[in-house]
């Protein structure tokens, strides 16, 4: 009795053991959604950090040394193009250049007096040609006449060079002048100074680069560069709409225009061979100021969808296949899709699914596979 009594004990066992090791799993709680309509994009991004630019950006230094006389400009002035903003001491130059003009004044006054004198000397000339036709003056006197009015004109025309040679001495001295000048060369913000009134200043040596005496900077017009893979770069146009993103703005997108491409491929040690692009703002909002040096990423937009079919990108399997139920509503089942343009968020069907059909769309539950039954429960926040 006791040995029946274990057979049967084991034969229950292993019975019960197989029942639960073969009984149909539970169904697995799932939530679909609904294949939609809208827009979709085809997008090329930097693969590092780009960083913001101005399109005008100078560091200016001196032409010629000298002792820093005057600084017009502090860090963060706002200047307007041409502005004054060094200069040296210059007041032996500023001398010359007086003395110059002084010249050209002089010069003036002796070429009008000269050339009243020749058109003097003109007027006489026709006077004594006429008593000559009359026969009321000597051949001789005529021909002192002519030579002297001859030698009028030729006095009005080398007092003429004079003032040119005087004004072109002013522009030398104009020049030198200059050198001792830093003027902006466009409108901007003075971002850095270097250097101090009394101080000896010194212009860079050939190769060797030394701070320049004013970073100056366009802080109106500004441009994202930013490297894109080689590969991703050939389907890049200058014109093509863009994106911008910038770590200081997290949660907002500037639109822009890509504006250039670079003309060869960066061939850097230890790095993916890149293009840079050039992504130039459009209309920034008048809340928002950007620095120089920002770091940002671009989204260049090489072509989109409008009102097409689409479905979320992270619902995609591999092999182009969705998950969608079965007839009966109660299994899980693949289904083969046609794809089109696609990109992080979204992807075009071309075939294979139509608007409202249900597929899976959340891919992180490993139970849920083709073949699995599943019950449909509500997305939190949807009503069931």
């Amino acid at each position: 009795m006791t040995v029946k009594k274990a057979l049967l004990a084991v034969t229950g066992f292993a019975a019960l053991s197989a029942w639960w090791v073969l009984r149909p799993p539970a169904p697995v709680d799932i939530s679909m959604a609904s294949v939609s309509t809208g827009n979709v994009e085809a997008l090329v991004a930097n693969t590092r950090s780009g960083t913001v630019r101005a399109c005008n950006r100078s560091r200016l230094s001196l032409a010629m040394g000298g002792q820093v006389s005057k600084l017009h400009v502090d860090q963060g002035d706002k200047v307007a193009a041409g502005a004054l903003l060094l200069e040296l001491w210059n007041e032996d130059l500023k001398a010359s250049l007086q003395q110059s003009q002084a010249q050209i004044r002089i010069a003036s006054l002796t070429r009008d007096s000269a050339c009243r004198k020749a058109e003097a000397d003109t007027r006489e000339l026709q006077r004594q040609r006429e008593l000559f036709r009359k026969e009321l003056s000597s051949a001789e006197q005529l021909d002192r006449i002519e030579t002297s009015a001859e030698m009028s004109r030729l006095n009005c025309l080398q007092a003429d060079a004079q003032v040119a040679q005087a004004r072109a001495s002013a522009l030398v001295q104009r020049a030198r002048l200059d050198q001792t000048q830093l003027r902006a060369p466009f409108a901007g913000v003075v971002a850095e100074v270097n250097g101090e009134v009394g101080e000896y200043a010194t212009p860079s040596p050939p190769g060797v680069a030394t701070p320049p005496a004013i970073d100056l900077i366009d802080d109106v017009c500004l441009y994202v560069r930013a490297p894109i893979d080689e590969v991703d770069a050939a389907n890049i146009r200058t014109g093509m709409p863009a994106r911008v993103t910038l770590d200081a703005f997290r949660d907002r997108a500037f639109t822009g225009t890509v504006s250039r491409i670079a003309p060869y491929v960066q061939d850097l040690e230890r790095q993916a061979r890149t293009v840079d692009v050039d992504v130039r703002f459009d209309q920034l909002p008048d809340d928002v100021q950007l620095l120089v040096g920002y770091s940002a990423d671009i989204e260049v937009i090489t072509d989109h969808r409008d009102n097409t079919v689409r479905i979320p990108t992270e619902a995609l399997l591999e092999g182009n296949q969705v998950l969608t139920l079965s007839a009966d509503g109660t299994t899980l089942q693949q289904q083969a899709v046609t794809i089109g343009l696609s990109n992080w968020t979204w992807t075009e069907i071309l075939a294979g699914l139509a608007e409202g059909q249900k597929i899976l769309t959340r891919l992180d539950n490993p139970a849920a596979v083709a073949g699995a039954r599943v019950t449909l429960v509500p997305e939190p926040g949807q009503q069931p």
